[in-house]
């Protein structure tokens, strides 16, 4: 699927790999790379890219989650929070990546939540990049309830 138009576009560089550094071009992204001690690394000060995209994917998705429900002309309770939590493993050609959205959404109906979390998955762009390439669970923190038979709903749009 090809974009339409392109609303927003970045730029991050990375000298020095899992032990370097990564900044963005307007600068306002300046980490420390580091490896953590469970791939091999020092477990140094920096963060790593599995960290990056854990909350990446996590704020993408609340941000899908809040679009989906202005488009309903609700509001996301002020304490709605999503938790990402992203494994790396071996592949038999590589690695692989897996991640786990903890979405706690309090004061909102499950079937209401369900429903938001699944349309929320439909718009998001990490959910489109991820699509069919990993494993990606969705847990509703309050119930510990795991949505993986989500279909794609009706579009909110």
């Amino acid at each position: 699927m090809s974009i339409e138009k392109i609303l927003y576009r970045t730029q991050a560089t990375v000298s020095g790999g899992r032990e370097g550094r990564a900044e963005s071009s307007d600068g306002a992204l300046k980490v420390l790379l580091s490896t953590p001690r469970e791939l091999g690394g020092a477990d140094g000060p920096g963060t790593n890219p599995e960290q990056l995209f854990a909350a990446g994917y996590a704020a993408c998705f609340l941000g899908s989650m809040k679009f989906v429900a202005a488009k309903q002309k609700k509001t996301l309770p002020a304490e709605a929070s999503v938790t990402g939590v992203v494994g790396i493993g071996v592949l038999p050609t590589g690695f692989g990546l897996e991640v786990e959205l903890r979405i706690s959404l309090p004061g909102l109906d499950i079937e209401e939540a369900k429903a938001l979390i699944g349309q929320a998955h439909i718009v998001c762009p990490y959910s489109h990049a991820t699509h069919g390439n990993i494993d990606v669970r969705l847990n509703l923190a309050e119930t510990g309830s795991r949505y993986p038979e989500l279909k794609a709903p009706p579009s909110p749009l």
